[in-house]
């Protein structure tokens, strides 16, 4: 399995996100000022489902 992490944290920094605070478990809070909304980002993304989800939500058109 792809381990696609550090691309989404990539992405999330390149796009203007910013790290909010630690979740519960191994989820970081993340707020896009593109979609000004805040979500989760987990520790271990290892779909690339989840991450074009994560992508989704931050509103980067980067996809997996």
């Amino acid at each position: 399995m792809a381990e696609y992490e550090k691309i989404v944290r990539e992405q999330l920094d390149k796009n203007g996100c910013a790290f909010k605070r630690y979740g519960k478990g191994d989820h970081d809070i993340w707020y896009s000022p593109i979609t000004k909304a805040t979500f989760p980002v987990d520790g271990e993304i290892k779909s690339r489902h989840m991450a074009n989800k994560i992508m989704k939500q931050a509103g980067i058109k980067h996809h997996f």
